[in-house]
């Protein structure tokens, strides 16, 4: 208890020195802003009635209503059989966590259709996250997702408890294609600006790190696939009127992961009204929006290469993870939920059950050469001790799915994402207040297993006294 973590601290995957760091990117959404727990459910409600209205599904659905402590990030969709699962970053799935509607499915079953716990790899999503090219999983890795999967499984439970024969894949088709269209067909957009003081949470942190780096003298751009008066009135409301001064380029409505790797879409100037202008772009103006266009053009007009760019979003795949791989830019994700789950771990509850959980395993592997009839027995109940004891630790995150980054043993799916295309992660950008800009994140040297004593060694060097009154015992 005397080593709390610090929900308020950057985390480091890369080692990276913020003084060579001479340009910040941004995202908008969940990056620059953050919502309230009223937007999941606007868009819930709204997709769940175009469902109905252009999708002809049955009114009946109109009961269900968002849950937002249903889902969490991060998980996979079997398509096919239209299942919700978490799965670990060796593609194992996490038997207790698998949801077909709002039932949990026995773990007998799960083995038996995937003729085990394992998912091939190509029946894994595609880079991107995506359900394509034959694949049969859909990862959910946006904030914005969590209501597309919670229509997802209300629907399919409602068919389910009335016997309604039904197509999965024409479900995941409906439910995606309407999510999409409370986003381009503007209703999202339309319901925040209405009522911005409801929907935006208002964090004058926001403006407070982005005058930092103004006054450090470090140039700063905005790139987000939201439209332009979307996001202005945004920053409006939590930076000022005269948040275009602090950003040497914006670029707007970018389509984003296209925008990193299609070198065909040229920019296009929006003016003060909203209009499209058909100038040929030369330069990217400070106090001028843009929209589309191509990171190609944008390297050219700006010359902002490599290491010395750092951009922030909230999107692992989406955000981050061509211009780490292709652009050697280095990349900041933003996880909102590491702040609640960080103050989770610092309970004393859950303190305690890790710590006896940890010596647990520790015993089971030690003892289990004892093979006669009495010694079995009790490995058994220590098992069966253990298992209770994992499902605890689950429900202390989400009673579902758990914990974002682990799974009973291993990290998540979304974990080894995240370690792979973030350099460094933090709950929000108000993190970078408590660090100087030239501040260098040194990422924990982790033990390997090979690195590590086994457990027998380790009791037998250590003479732990609890070890010790089990084994007696």
């Amino acid at each position: 208890m005397s080593n709390l973590l610090n929900p308020d601290a950057i985390f480091s995957n890369n080692e990276m020195s913020l003084s060579d760091i001479e340009i910040y990117g941004f995202d908008y959404d969940y990056t620059l802003v953050f919502y309230s727990k009223h937007l999941h459910t606007l868009i819930f409600n709204a997709a769940r009635d175009l469902l109905i209205n252009e999708h002809r599904y049955p009114v009946e659905i109109r009961k269900y209503e968002y849950d937002p402590n249903f889902a969490i990030r991060g998980l996979h969709y079997d398509v096919q059989r239209a299942v919700l699962m978490k799965i670990d970053a060796f593609h194992y799935i996490q038997l207790g966590t698998v949801y077909r509607g709002l039932s949990v499915v026995p773990d007998e079953e799960v083995i038996e259709m995937y003729e085990g716990s394992h998912v091939p790899l190509e029946q894994m999503s595609d880079f991107y996250g995506k359900s394509s090219h034959g694949n049969t999983m859909k990862q959910f890795m946006d904030i914005f997702s969590l209501p597309e999967m919670t229509l997802l499984s209300c629907v399919n439970e409602h068919f389910l408890k009335n016997n309604i024969d039904y197509e999965p894949v024409h479900l995941y088709k409906d439910v995606k294609d309407s999510i999409r269209d409370v986003h381009i067909k503007g209703i999202m957009y339309r319901a925040i600006e209405a009522d911005i003081e409801k929907y935006i949470c208002y964090a004058e942190q926001t403006r407070a790190v982005l005058a930092k780096l103004a006054d450090h003298g470090k140039k700063m751009f905005l790139i987000t696939n939201s439209p332009s008066s979307f996001v202005d009135k945004g920053m409006r409301y939590i930076v000022g009127k005269d948040w275009r001064d602090l950003f040497d380029v914006v670029i707007v409505q970018a389509e984003k992961p296209n925008f990193f790797n299609d070198k065909r879409r040229p920019f296009r100037k929006v003016n003060e009204k909203g209009v499209l202008l058909w100038d040929k772009i030369h330069k990217l103006q400070k106090g001028q929006i843009y929209k589309q266009g191509n990171l190609y053009e944008f390297l050219k007009l700006t010359g902002w290469r490599g290491s010395r760019v750092l951009y922030f979003g909230d999107h692992i795949y989406s955000d981050l993870a061509d211009l780490t791989l292709k652009h050697g830019w280095r990349t900041g994700a933003i996880i909102p939920e590491l702040r609640s789950e960080l103050r989770i771990m610092n309970t004393e509850q859950y303190i305690q059950t890790m710590t006896w959980l940890q010596t647990l395993t520790g015993l089971l592997e030690q003892m289990q050469v004892h093979r006669d009839a009495e010694s079995q027995l009790v490995l058994q109940e220590w098992k069966k001790e253990r298992k209770e004891m994992r499902e605890m630790t689950k429900s202390f995150f989400n009673a579902q799915f758990g914990s974002l980054f682990r799974t009973d043993q291993n990290p998540t799916y979304f974990l080894r994402r995240l370690s792979r295309f973030a350099d460094i992660y933090m709950a929000s950008l108000s993190c970078l207040l408590n660090y100087d800009v030239s501040h260098t994140f040194y990422p924990r040297r982790t033990p390997l297993q090979h690195e590590l004593p086994a457990w027998s060694d380790r009791v037998a060097a250590s003479r732990v006294p609890l070890l010790q009154e089990a084994q007696a015992k």
